[in-house]
């Protein structure tokens, strides 16, 4: 029997205990208050949200891949994040994948009982044949649910990389994984409720972690996104922004330049930066590890 006394999101707040009676605006206060607790929490676990990018960052170099895993909203919060890195970074889209307990229902709808399963944790990587290449990153906002250690656990032992987000420092996730990243926002403002402050610190970190890797793999120059796939008229416009205000150039030269190399914005960038042609530019990028700062000499 789990003895909720002694897990950290189930405390209750003793700043909320009139939430029910106030005026609804003294309500979204309260929550507001609770809400700005959350970065501070995440700040002072920063170093290893550092070390999670190198490490993930070098991993994804040599071919693996980032999987996320978790049960609940936990879950679903990989599966956002897992989903949006191939239209923002280009990223292949098993690059970084999202699995949740119970499969794609659980996305949805609650599957009952799926979470508490080690096994399924090890089943479910099993059967996306994980090897020792990857990193498994689990979720768990309470740090103890069972799906998520059978993963770990799993992954440990065939040498995969792993990684913990929970919200109670010094939980199983915490400690099981390889890297733990375990902020304490504090008591939910609604007892228990996780997808709250819990699920903010985690989205956070999920953003934080992603993001990271992206830019340590040359996705990113400056602070645009030079990896980003046109795959709408609002995504189209978005290179032709990206490459003129990198390269410096009126918009009519980015887009004739985007156009020569079929709308992949890091070739543009260096070959409008270098005055080069698109095979130049794309053996510029090669030769850098596809870092446009350094394929044209900054």
């Amino acid at each position: 029997m789990v003895d909720l006394n002694r897990i950290a999101t189930e405390q209750r707040n003793p700043d909320t205990m009139d939430i029910d009676r106030v005026s609804t605006l003294e309500m979204v206060r309260e929550i507001n208050r609770e809400d700005a607790k959350v970065a501070l929490a995440v700040e002072k676990i920063l170093p290893r949200i550092a070390e999670a990018i190198d490490q993930t960052a070098l991993r994804l170099k040599q071919g693996g891949r980032l999987i996320y895993v978790g049960a609940g909203t936990s879950g679903r919060l990989g599966i956002v994040d897992a989903s949006e890195c191939p239209p923002t970074y280009s990223a292949p889209p098993e690059m970084v994948m999202g699995l949740i307990a119970g499969g794609y229902p659980a996305i949805f709808k609650a599957v009952e009982g799926a979470e508490d399963s080690r096994e399924l944790g090890r089943t479910d990587l099993e059967n996306i044949h994980l090897t020792g290449k990857d990193v498994v990153c689990g979720l768990a906002a309470s740090g103890r649910t069972p799906y998520v250690l059978g993963a770990i656990a799993y992954a440990r032992e065939i040498g995969a990389l792993t990684l913990g987000i929970s919200c109670s420092p010094g939980s199983e996730v915490d400690t099981q994984a390889d890297i733990g990243m375990s902020p304490l926002p504090g008591p939910e403002a609604i007892t228990g409720s996780t997808r709250m402050k819990s699920g903010t610190a985690q989205k956070m970190i999920l953003n934080m972690l992603s993001t990271g890797v992206m830019v340590r793999l040359g996705k990113v120059y400056s602070n645009l996104m030079v990896d980003v796939q046109p795959s709408n008229e609002k995504l189209v416009r978005r290179c032709v922004r990206i490459v003129s205000q990198a390269a410096r150039v009126e918009p009519e030269q980015a887009e004739e330049a985007l156009k020569a190399c079929d709308y992949h914005c890091k070739t543009a960038i260096v070959m409008i930066v270098r005055s080069c042609t698109r095979s130049e530019a794309e053996q510029l990028l090669a030769e850098n590890d596809g870092l446009v700062a350094a394929a044209i000499g900054e």
